[in-house]
Formats: C-alpha cells, sequence, structure tokens
C-alpha cells in the first residue's frame, strides 16, 4: 500500500476483518466521544462568532466524512480551538460567504497537499514556531471569553488585544456575579469531575447543571437563546455567492486554515499512533481533511481538522477503527436532531469556563517555557510568532514564522559548513605533497544560495603563484541552481587569471549540475589520487 496516495484506514481495516467486540467497543466509544464534543463543538462555534448549530453541523459532518476517507484508524475531526482566530477574522472582513469560500478553498490546498506527497514535509514544521502561535492562539481565546466569564453588561468590545483589556478593566463595575459563579463552576467541573465520574465528561456535566440551574432558578445571566434566537434542529444546504473577480481575496486566509488544519490533523494522528501503536497514512488524512472542508460549508459548518482531545478520548475509550468516528458523528446528528431546541437554554458564562479550561490545555506554557532555555534562534522564532499571532494576526504570524525559521534554518546551515583552504597532509590520502603550484580546498556541507557565495569568495582569493586549484567536493550532498551559478562566476573568474581548476569526488547529482554549468568532463575526477596523477609530467 505504499504507493497508494489515497488509501483510507477504513477501507483497509474493514479488509483485515472487523467483529462483534470491535464494533460494541467503537460504539461505546463513539457516543462517549460524541457527548465530549457537544459542548465543545457549540462552545468554539459561538468563539469563532458564529451561531452554535454551526459547530455542531461540523462536527458532524466533518468527523463523519473525515472517519470514512482519513488516513488515520482513530481520528476524531471537527471544529477545534486552533480556528477561533482565523474564523473570527475572516468573519469580521468577508462574513459568511467569504468564510464559506476560503474553507472549500482550504479544503482544495488540503487535498493538493495529499495529492502532491507534502504529508511528510508538514510534520517537519519547526516546534518552536507551532508552540508560537498555538500559545497565542489560546491567549487570545482566553481574552475573548472574559466578557461573557465575568457577565459583563456592554454590547461591543474592541477588536485589538491590549485595547479589549483595557475596555475590560474599565468596565468591571459591570460584572454579573451569578455569571461569575457559573464560570468558575464550569472550570472545576470540567478540571475535576473526571476524578468522582470518569466516564462523563467535565465539560457535559458543567452545561447540563449549569443550564438547568439557570433554567429553574431563573438566573439573570446571558444565554444563547438571548444572544442568537432559536436554535435549529436542522441541517440545510447553503450555496455561498461568489464573485471571481474577489476570489483573490481569499487565497491568503484559506491557505492559513489549510496549514493549520494539516498541522493539527497530523500532529493529531502522530499523537493516537503512540497510543495504538499503529501508522497513519499521512497523504490520505490530508485529503480525507479536504475533502471535509470542501463539504461543510455546504451545510453551513466552519473549518474542521483532527481534535488531539477528542481524538485521544476516543482512544482512551476502547475506539480501535473509524466506525467510532461515524458513531460519534451520528450521536451528535440525533442530539441536534432531537435535543436541539434544549441548546438555546445554555449560559454563555459556562461556555466561556468551558473555553478558558481549553485555552489553558492550548497554551503549551511547559514546552513554551522549555523552548525559552533554547537557543536564541528557537527563541527569536517562538516569541516572533506568538506576539504576532496575539497582536496583529495570526495568517501573519504563521507567514513571518515560517520565513524566519528558514533564514534561521539557513543561517545555521551556513554557520557549520565550511570550505579549508589548503587540505591538510592528513586529508590527501597519501603522503606526497602537493606539486608545486597546486592548491586544494575542500568543501563541506550543501553548496545551497545559503552558502554559496561565501565558498565562492573564498575560491577566488587563491594565493597568485597558484596554477591549480583543486576543489574537493565528497562531501557535498548537494549542489542547487544558485550554489551552481556563482560557482561558475568563481571558477571562470579564475580561468580569467590562468588559474585550472579540477573538481574530485562529486556524487552524481553534484557531477550533473557541474557539467550543466560548462565544466567539462576532463576537469572531473571521482578520486583525488587521480586528479593528482593527471598533474604529473609524462
Amino acid at each position: 500500500m505504499k504507493n497508494h496516495i489515497f488509501y483510507p484506514k477504513l477501507w483497509s481495516t474493514l479488509k483485515l476483518g472487523y467483529g462483534k467486540q470491535k464494533l460494541t467497543q467503537d460504539i461505546l466509544a463513539g457516543i462517549i466521544v460524541g457527548i465530549v464534543a457537544l459542548p465543545l463543538s457549540i462552545a468554539f462555534a459561538v468563539a469563532s462568532g458564529v451561531s452554535p448549530e454551526k459547530g455542531l453541523i461540523t462536527a458532524v459532518i466533518a468527523g463523519l466524512v473525515i472517519a470514512l476517507f482519513g488516513g488515520s484508524r482513530v481520528q476524531i475531526g471537527g471544529p477545534t480551538g486552533a480556528f477561533i482566530v482565523i474564523v473570527v477574522g475572516i468573519i469580521q472582513k468577508y462574513g459568511l460567504d467569504g468564510l464559506m469560500i476560503s474553507t472549500i478553498m482550504a479544503g482544495v490546498f488540503l487535498i493538493l497537499f495529499g495529492l502532491f506527497r507534502l504529508g511528510t514535509l508538514l510534520k517537519y514544521i519547526p516546534h518552536p514556531l507551532v508552540v508560537g502561535f498555538t500559545s497565542g492562539i489560546a491567549l487570545v481565546i482566553f481574552s475573548t471569553q472574559i466578557k461573557d466569564a465575568l457577565g459583563l453588561q456592554v454590547d461591543s468590545i474592541p477588536s485589538d488585544f491590549i485595547t479589549k483589556w483595557g475596555f475590560y478593566f474599565t468596565h468591571l463595575s459591570s460584572a454579573n456575579y451569578y455569571a461569575i459563579g457559573i464560570t468558575l463552576f464550569s472550570i472545576l467541573a470540567s478540571v475535576y469531575s473526571s476524578k468522582w465520574i470518569p466516564k462523563i465528561p467535565g465539560s457535559f456535566i458543567a452545561i447540563l447543571i449549569s443550564t438547568i440551574v439557570v433554567k429553574v432558578a431563573n438566573l439573570p445571566v446571558t444565554t444563547i437563546e438571548s444572544v442568537y434566537g432559536s436554535i435549529p434542529s436542522n441541517i440545510s444546504i447553503h450555496i455561498p455567492v461568489v464573485e471571481l473577480s474577489s476570489l483573490h481575496n481569499y487565497i491568503q486566509p484559506a491557505i492559513t486554515i489549510a496549514l493549520l488544519g494539516a498541522i493539527e490533523s497530523l500532529l493529531s494522528a502522530v499523537v493516537s499512533d503512540g497510543m495504538i501503536g499503529g501508522n497513519h497514512r499521512s497523504n490520505t488524512e490530508l485529503i480525507g481533511q479536504g475533502i471535509a472542508n470542501i463539504m461543510v460549508p455546504f451545510f453551513g459548518g466552519i473549518p474542521a481538522t483532527g481534535a488531539i482531545a477528542r481524538t485521544a478520548t476516543n482512544v482512551k475509550n476502547g475506539g480501535r477503527t473509524p466506525i467510532a468516528g461515524v458513531v460519534h458523528a451520528i450521536t451528535l446528528l440525533l442530539i441536534m436532531l432531537f435535543f436541539g431546541q434544549w441548546v438555546k437554554w445554555i449560559p454563555m458564562s459556562s461556555l466561556a469556563g468551558i473555553l478558558i479550561v481549553v485555552s489553558y490545555n492550548m497554551s503549551e506554557w511547559r514546552a513554551f517555557k522549555g523552548i525559552l532555555h533554547s537557543s536564541f534562534f528557537d527563541v527569536l522564532v517562538l516569541l516572533s510568532t506568538f506576539f504576532l499571532t496575539v497582536l496583529i494576526d495570526l495568517t501573519v504570524a504563521i507567514e513571518v514564522g515560517m520565513v524566519l525559521s528558514a533564514i534561521l534554518f539557513m543561517k545555521r546551515m551556513s554557520d557549520h559548513m565550511g570550505l579549508q583552504h589548503e587540505v591538510d597532509q592528513d586529508i590527501l590520502d597519501n603522503d606526497q605533497p602537493l606539486p608545486k603550484g597546486v592548491k586544494a580546498y575542500e568543501i563541506s556541507g550543501p553548496f545551497f544560495f545559503g552558502s554559496a557565495r561565501n565558498y565562492c569568495n573564498l575560491i577566488k582569493e587563491v594565493l597568485p603563484e597558484t596554477k591549480t586549484l583543486i576543489i574537493r567536493m565528497r562531501h557535498v550532498p548537494f549542489i542547487d541552481a544558485t550554489g551552481a551559478h556563482h560557482l561558475y562566476e568563481a571558477v571562470h573568474e579564475l580561468h580569467g587569471k590562468n588559474i585550472q581548476y579540477i573538481f574530485t569526488g562529486a556524487n552524481e547529482s553534484v557531477e550533473k549540475e557541474l557539467v550543466k554549468m560548462g565544466v567539462t568532463q576532463d576537469r572531473i575526477y571521482k578520486q583525488f589520487d587521480e586528479a593528482l596523477k593527471s598533474l604529473q609530467p609524462e
């Protein structure tokens, strides 16, 4: 199956055989995960600035599609906290239709990632960058929940992070103590209830009890109904209004959604592999995620990806095949259809408490603290990505973080590569001294655009009495177009000074590049000794 770009785990799992015991385990795990996903899906939708049912719809459609077409045996798909910041930004700028178009385009990008086998490459995105924007997202999510957590009586809140916190402090006098109590209860229930009731998620208990208390006691707190009105309990088809002339506006947010979705889904798949001793199919997973994100907007949903917490819950409760993901989606659909009318009574402060716990779990503060003790380059990437996410924009943070990581990587590579002047005797592979007028330089490391100019400047600085320069390339794994261009300029300048040049030890790919740049075969030798012999007089 190694040659298959798209081969869903569900297909191969069912081919291996599927018995009653596995089915029972998957059904139980799927029901539990469905209950876990209920409050989270609603909370993520509300925090993203859309109505609660859109979160449920996303969990149902994306959860089903990702289970059917994904590359992981236990992946649970749906809305996640990582998308909150980007979804809010897109809606504020382009509206709901803009979000739909961006999500569909992101789905196309995800499918292309998979078809071009980029699944394995995306795993190598620098850890400081991931921790930086994840911690930044966590802080932004936390900051957006303060209004509902404190029950502040205000109509609108500034979008700027610093201004927003100043706004909170100036309106503390309007705090609702009933809302604060519900928030604290929801936080404590989410964190500690598993010690006494391990099979029922704390977030579900928090919402259930707080909703009953608010309804029975008629507490004066904001609820979903007071903000969004009645909640529809059906799923309908939505077609976005698309203007071809404005499609280019959605490319940047679409790429951000695709990268976030790819990173989070593959990270979740890797974590779950470690829990079940399995191996996911990266490219299939990306294609499955892409199909889900193309389909979800037409049903009124928001961006989706693999959810680490829900996937881990699935594994811990016995889920071992994609059937558990299918059951999770069906469970949520049934809850939405038959119990959706009760969702409107959920207090906003309870959702705020749940999201505060989610933001804390997302913060990765231990990893953040650990990276601060790492190298200067890692700290620079971490803090740049973090502060750009919080203060500017997540899209900008990822773009700058990727570029900065690449530049710093090249700087590190260049610092650890070297060109040795006048090769030492123990490197010559023989005991004979170099002939008079002959100098040998040795290049170590990739000859790419980050190091090529420095190498070539050194090559040009040969002593005037040098008649022949031997350039040893046995430790050069590859040479790119920029490296070849600078090397051509260097040897051309040597030739203009009547200095002959010889290359030795180049591997097959490097030798091809040398030939392409105009080096004739009589100047290329496999062995250093052969090059020396060619310089001996007949």
